[in-house]
């Protein structure tokens, strides 16, 4: 067991020894262990005894929440990694030319993802084949134009214009009922977009999370400059596993865990939002997608982190 989450209003929560206990209208539903936890994801209005957040401190549980329409607020760590060393050298390659050179194979990586799919896609949807065709050859350009970069500016124009191309060919994939005809977000405004912006968002904070425990500031990026308030390496590493996400809410889609139905509409300010139904179905589907992803962010962080202090040359697959 490494992530929980807690989705029920009015839900009452205190501790007992080193377990944490539910109750609903002053009965007790369950207890739960704290220590093979790693995360517990809290949405809507839960209440909590402070000694429940104290103790998943302790045991450097990290504590994420979102309001009941699964905006993100807020993230509670454990005790942060005490490698100074590991932080002050990434700040220094963040200022250097080793800044530009993870930032093009950051988006090279991100560029190829979306072509290993886009090949799948003509499986998925024969009809689409001369469509394809036409974009991976326009994006094997791109990868072109990346490797002749001169600037993380330039870098951002690239990417932008091959997500573009990409998702051209994404938004296809789910019927016209939908309403999927491109990326929205700040609010969503149809189902698929609901769920990126979601599953985008879980995988940012989880990302957080591995970037703590190996020892480096999340804050510091190399594609994503230095923004106040911004996890900037967060959103580095993100971009190379969009792609993983997209292939997740199209099965999800596909095999009909999640339909039209299990979203509303909020009606004051027009965004789509998976419902509570929604998203007891699914919780346990992304915790199962999740556990292969943490391994390979961990991979991708410690060989980032390994050529940060040591100048090798190699970044994970």
């Amino acid at each position: 067991m490494g992530t929980v989450f807690i989705d029920r209003k009015d839900i009452y929560l205190k501790t007992d020894g080193n377990s944490i206990e539910f109750y609903y209208r002053g009965k007790k539903e369950g207890s739960l262990p704290i220590t093979p936890l790693k995360r517990v994801v809290i949405v809507g209005n839960v209440k909590l005894q402070t000694t429940v957040i104290h103790k998943l401190i302790k045991n450097n549980v990290t504590v994420v929440f979102f309001t009941g329409k699964l905006k993100y607020i807020g993230t509670i760590y454990g005790s942060l990694h005490n490698n100074g060393f590991l932080r002050v050298k990434q700040y220094e390659k963040s200022t250097n030319e080793f800044a530009l050179k993870l930032a093009k194979e950051i988006v090279e990586k991100k560029i190829s993802s979306n072509i290993e799919f886009l090949k799948e896609i003509v499986n998925i949807k024969p009809i689409l084949s001369m469509h394809v065709t036409e974009t991976i050859e326009n994006l094997q350009n791109k990868i072109n134009s990346v490797k002749t970069a001169l600037s993380i500016d330039s870098l951002r124009g690239i990417e932008g214009t091959a997500q573009a191309l990409y998702f051209s060919i994404y938004t296809k994939l789910y019927p016209n009922s939908y309403g999927f005809t491109k990326r929205t977000r700040r609010p969503p405004l149809d189902p698929v977009n609901a769920m990126l912006s979601f599953c985008y968002t879980l995988l940012h904070y989880e990302t957080v999370r591995e970037i703590q425990l190996i020892g480096l500031d999340p804050t510091i990026g190399f594609y994503h400059q230095f923004e106040y308030g911004r996890e900037s390496l967060a959103c580095d590493i993100v971009e190379m596993f969009r792609v993983d996400v997209d292939r997740l809410v199209y099965e999800l889609f596909k095999e009909r865990h999640i339909t039209a139905r299990d979203f509303m509409k909020d009606m004051t300010q027009g965004g789509v939002y998976l419902k509570k139904s929604g998203r007891k179905k699914f919780y346990p589907l992304y915790e199962q997608w999740a556990q292969p992803m943490r391994q390979k962010l961990r991979d991708t962080l410690r060989a980032i982190a390994r050529r940060i202090v040591d100048a090798k040359d190699i970044i994970s697959d």
